[in-house]
């Protein structure tokens, strides 16, 4: 199979010439830099729920990585795209965010990514409705804590969160969501679907079939996908499309046949399109 990298090593790239009028009547040209607008998607793969969660236990188990430390390297990765994809400066409001998270391991990366996004500039807050009293989402609620990161109590309505951030991070449900949304998180993204400033989802845009996607359910402007793209993801839709999380095994990949872009440099995360 011929590989990501050989097939579509450099996106879509862009070279132009300026051209200049001279004071005689002449002209004069002028090379100007190869722009890159993300990355084709191409026969990149995409892996079911099945695979994400053998990849996370090898991840775990041959590979010797602890949940906290994928977790901050993925976290990490979320805010990095998202810094990438709404920068401090096109932002109003404050470049206030709101980051909502669930009471899995997908949550866990939504308060790392707002510890983040906090030290960045961004003025995150947290709608965190479902704790949980394992230490590791403590600390990390205690490390937002300490930033001055606000905590709210309720959602508010759908006009108010239009009114009052920039943008709205999904850290729901990552892959391992299955079945029927459970309350208080059917209110939730009830009320998502209805606000008019972009969603960024997690890994998985909450309440989407982990494969089959779900065309009447959030449909995110963002999504960053995690290790691999996950076979939903194949009906994203949305204007930016990320892989983060920078920790993939050769032996991983070569085990799963996973054909995955070449990260840039020391960047954390890829654009895909």
């Amino acid at each position: 199979m011929e590989s990501w990298k050989g097939k579509y090593a450099s996106g879509l790239r862009f070279s132009f010439r300026k051209r200049y009028s001279t004071e005689k009547g002449g002209t004069v040209d002028e090379d100007c830099e190869v722009i890159s607008i993300g990355h084709k998607i191409g026969d990149i793969s995409y892996v079911s729920q099945e695979e994400a969660q053998q990849i996370d236990q090898e991840l775990f188990n041959e590979y010797a990585y602890s949940v906290d430390q994928l977790m901050e390297l993925a976290g990490h990765s979320c805010a990095v795209a998202l810094a990438k994809s709404y920068p401090l400066t096109s932002l109003k409001k404050d470049a206030t965010v709101l980051v909502c998270c669930g009471p899995g391991n997908n949550g866990g990366d939504g308060l790392v990514c707002a510890r983040h996004l906090k030290m960045f500039g961004y003025n995150p807050s947290v709608f965190y409705p479902k704790r949980t009293d394992k230490p590791l989402y403590k600390n990390l609620t205690i490390q937002c804590e300490q930033l001055d990161i606000p905590f709210l109590s309720h959602l508010p309505k759908p006009q108010l969160l239009s009114d009052g951030f920039s943008y709205i991070v999904d850290a729901l449900f990552g892959f391992s969501f299955k079945g029927e949304v459970r309350p208080p998180f059917g209110d939730v993204l009830k009320t998502l679907k209805e606000v008019t400033v972009p969603i960024c989802s997690i890994d998985v845009p909450s309440g989407w079939d982990v494969e089959g996607g779900n065309p009447d359910g959030l449909q995110p402007e963002f999504l960053i996908s995690l290790t691999a793209p996950k076979k939903c993801a194949e009906k994203f839709a949305g204007r930016y499309h990320y892989l983060g999380g920078r920790f993939v095994p050769p032996g991983i990949i070569q085990k799963y046949e996973l054909n995955l872009p070449t990260y840039p440099g020391t960047e954390p995360c890829i654009r895909l399109h």
